[in-house]
């Protein structure tokens, strides 16, 4: 599932003017010559020709706000998205949007026009339009994006490599956990039009856009020379094309995150986290966040965007106390979007004694409705633990959803209803230590018989990583299904641990509390060996890193167990506890 879109950050482009224009555009622009008073451009001197400014130069700066309800009254924001070139044409506020896209590739050199070439695979060009909104949900810019039709592309011709790494959410949430021990403030950065700064070495050639040919030329090409959306090889230009920028200016790339990058000057630190076109920053020198914005902005067109508030559809709000993680607008949003914002409040998000089952003979339920609501379930998961096992257990019941089944999930927003502030909490702490709990609910798939393993992980008193997963075998024992849990809850500890160490922190013995001892026995007592032969050797793993001392398996009473939250329906009292010690707060707006 994809999370939100983000890209409501990037901002009409600054004043100036282009030298050369699409005959094509020139054409369209002239028969709309209150189009033309808008046109994106950008300037390339710091002495601006004064024959080129337009209007008064005595008039006062206009904010964007300003000029967007200047725009509004001229009727050069349109209120409705068109489903066709022709019907953008007739629009003059989507032939403003088209002509800034088009600029936007002329200021990055994206393309030359050139004669066709013979026996050259020509990919195909579409417009997207997209209306952006703003908080109140009104329709604030006009937003047309030129995408190349990238599945006509033939690999080994126009493309090779085309992987390009993207941050995980736990690194995110570990960024944000060692920043608040260090006294680090954040911010974020956006790129304006990230892809069309990647270089690509491929020959590859595209039509003209659709509506602006170039009427001398109509039946040329266009050979690029940047990266353009839809592009199979743009996300690894981009990649490659920022982080070797970076590297150049002494920053080192993280060993086990390749997106995150790192900086020390003597006893300062600079760190900067990258996800596509977003990126997050931050050091404990204040010159040094500055320092870097004054490179990256003279490097590329970048949008400031202050302390980072808004990431990947996730509100994060810095104050001294901590950092509170929540998604309460998206909450709120999801509670309009399938009329409940009514409904009554539920306590817990699954009735302890729920059981669903694939075999319900029940009226069968809109699927489409069903998936809809699941898929936005797992988004809020993110920074909802609280939600996570409900939400996976409806989850399993897609391809045939019945009225029990939708009635356990409208309970989750029922819950939801009353928890909308709820988010997660970090702030700092002495003991800096990673820690792991692991639990399992033996045969807790009443069709299949399967247990179910949850656990979750700690930096400090900080909540990082949390998973629920039906195990893929039938285990024979509860040892062998809590055994199982505690590997799966360790590998996700030594992602942790390598990813620390990008960070110069070094962990080891690493705790690791599990509620089963005979689980913990065959983690450490090689007597047992013969006990275990029907366990798969991939869980044996563990025993290595027992003996090695990197990891400390130890006992804890159920009671404190927190991974017991991700395994089964709970009881309200016991819910409201374990949440409780998950460092989960209600969210003061």
């Amino acid at each position: 599932m994809a999370a939100p879109d983000n890209s409501e950050s990037e901002e009409c482009t600054r004043a100036g003017h282009s030298d050369v224009a699409y005959d094509g555009a020139q054409e369209v622009s002239e028969s709309h010559p209150e189009a033309t008073q808008f046109r994106s451009t950008f300037r390339y001197k710091a002495a601006h020709l004064e024959e080129l400014i337009i209007g008064n130069k005595n008039s006062p700066i206009k904010t964007r706000a300003a000029l967007r309800q200047e725009k509004s009254m001229l009727g050069l924001i349109s209120m409705i998205e068109p489903t066709s070139i022709d019907e953008a044409l007739s629009d003059d506020g989507w032939i403003v949007a088209m002509q800034e896209e088009l600029n936007q590739f002329q200021r990055n050199d994206v393309w030359d026009l050139v004669a066709r070439p013979p026996k050259k695979n020509i990919i195909g060009t579409k417009w997207v339009f997209r209306n952006k909104l703003n908080e109140q949900g009104e329709v604030v810019r006009n937003k047309a994006r030129l995408v190349a039709q990238g599945y006509s592309q033939q690999e080994g011709i126009d493309y090779t490599e085309t992987f390009a790494p993207v941050a995980r959410l736990e690194a995110i949430r570990l960024l944000l956990s060692y920043a608040i021990n260090h006294g680090i403030t954040l911010y974020q950065m956006d790129v304006k039009s990230a892809f069309l700064n990647g270089v690509i070495y491929e020959e590859v050639y595209v039509k003209q856009p659709p509506g602006f040919e170039d009427i001398k030329h109509p039946e040329y090409v266009f050979k690029l020379k940047k990266s353009l959306y839809g592009i199979k090889k743009t996300p690894r230009a981009w990649y490659d094309r920022l982080s070797n920028f970076l590297l150049e200016n002494n920053f080192k790339r993280g060993q086990v995150d390749t997106t995150l990058f790192r900086k020390t000057l003597k006893k300062e630190i600079l760190v900067v986290q990258i996800y596509v076109d977003d990126i997050i920053f931050g050091s404990t020198n204040a010159t040094l966040c500055k320092e870097f914005s004054k490179i990256m902005q003279d490097e590329f067109e970048m949008s400031m965007m202050g302390e980072l508030k808004f990431f990947l559809g996730i509100q994060i709000n810095q104050c001294k106390d901590g950092v509170y993680v929540h998604q309460s607008k998206y909450t709120k949003e999801l509670l309009k979007k399938f009329n409940l914002e009514d409904c009554k409040v539920m306590t817990t998000p699954m009735h302890p004694t729920c059981n669903l089952s694939k075999e319900d003979n029940g009226t069968k339920v809109d699927q489409k409705l069903y998936r809809g609501m699941i898929g936005s379930l797992l988004y809020l998961t993110a920074s909802r633990p609280d939600i996570l096992f409900s939400v996976c257990l409806c989850a399993r019941f897609q391809s045939d959803p019945r009225e029990s089944h939708l009635t356990a999930v409208k309970r989750i927003f029922r819950y939801l209803k009353g928890t909308t502030n709820l988010g997660l909490l970090y702030k700092k702490s002495q003991d800096y230590k990673l820690v792991g709990f692991c639990d399992a609910d033996y045969a807790g798939d009443r069709i299949e018989r399967k247990s179910f393993s949850g656990n979750c992980q700690f930096l400090a008193e900080n909540l990082i990583s949390w998973a629920n997963k039906r195990q893929s075998t039938i285990t024979l024992s509860t040892a062998e299904a809590e055994y199982i849990s505690a590997a799966s809850c360790c590998t996700q500890l030594l992602w942790m641990k390598h990813q620390l160490e990008d960070y110069q922190i070094l962990e080891s013995s690493i705790p690791v509390y599990c509620d089963n001892t005979v689980a913990i026995c065959l983690s450490k007592n090689p007597i047992l060996h013969s006990r275990a032969k029907h366990i798969e050797i991939k869980h044996h793993f563990i025993r290595d890193y027992v003996q090695k001392g990197v990891l400390d398996i130890q006992f804890i009473d159920t009671d404190h167990q927190w991974a017991d939250i991700f395994t089964k329906p709970l009881t309200e009292e016991r819910f409201s506890f374990i949440k409780k010690n998950l460092n989960m707060h209600y969210i003061l707006e």
